[in-house]
């Protein structure tokens, strides 16, 4: 028997941020780890840089804590991960310059690296449940996530290869 109440969906928090979306964070604190940071219009959302995500001047691999950005500084940033699979959600960010220029991460479907900037050949995809709150996210080129759809499903087809290609005026 199904319950109709509505779900209480903690993951529409911070809803329009996606793999590879641009930000301006704010630097709260610095940690063994890395910083922590809060973006500019999610306030209320937790979020940080791990060292390995910020660039290390010395050559590094992972950044010195002495090269984190200064507390209240704000930063330009690109988000790498956004962990709405339980709550709290959780922002995982990149400031490395590299990033900034083209970001990638590997397409869920097939291993190879897609490009998330703009104009690039990548999407994410988001994986939610009318049955309960959560969501979990792959990143996937196009291509690959349009040919694992059905042949029938031409409309979503073409969707999944122009979503984000044509913004409205």
């Amino acid at each position: 028997m199904r319950d109709d109440r509505p779900v209480q969906r903690f993951d529409s928090v911070a809803g329009g941020l996606v793999v590879g979306t641009a930000v301006r964070a704010t630097i709260i604190s610095h940690e063994r780890w890395g910083v922590m940071a809060q973006v500019l219009g999610h306030e209320s959302v937790g979020a940080s840089v791990d060292g390995g995500y910020i660039d290390s001047p010395s050559g590094s691999s992972r950044a010195l804590p002495a090269e984190y950005p200064p507390v209240g500084a704000q930063v330009g940033a690109l988000v790498v991960e956004v962990d709405r699979y339980h709550p709290p959600i959780w922002i995982r960010l990149t400031t490395r310059a590299a990033d900034l220029r083209e970001f990638s991460r590997p397409c869920g479907c097939c291993g190879r690296p897609t490009n998330l900037s703009p104009g690039g050949d990548g999407v994410t995809v988001d994986v939610r449940s009318s049955d309960g709150p959560g969501c979990a996210s792959f990143v996937a080129h196009r291509s690959c996530l349009a040919d694992r759809l059905n042949p029938d499903f031409n409309g979503d087809r073409a969707r999944v290869n122009a979503v984000g290609h044509h913004q409205p005026p």
